[in-house]
């Protein structure tokens, strides 16, 4: 079992689309980087796997265990 998935996200603010249809593993101990142009949505990606913004589309898996949309300190747990 993958440690992070990230399954089809989606996050939009209003009209403005920050990040679609995003998918990636991450495998325990493996070290990963989110690289790209400023505007890209790296924050708003990072922020959605952290629990600040809940994605419009798509889970977050941590541990098998879909995290989409909870609040940051449910995720620590």
């Amino acid at each position: 079992m993958s440690l992070l998935q990230v399954k089809n996200v989606s996050k939009q603010f209003g009209g403005l689309t920050a990040n679609q249809d995003v998918s990636f593993t991450v495998e325990k101990a493996q070290i990963v980087g989110l690289i790209g142009p400023n505007g890209a949505g790296k924050t708003t990606m990072f922020n959605c796997v952290a629990g600040f913004f809940a994605p419009t589309a798509g889970n977050i898996l941590l541990n098998g265990r879909n995290i989409a949309g909870l609040p940051p300190e449910a995720c620590a747990r």
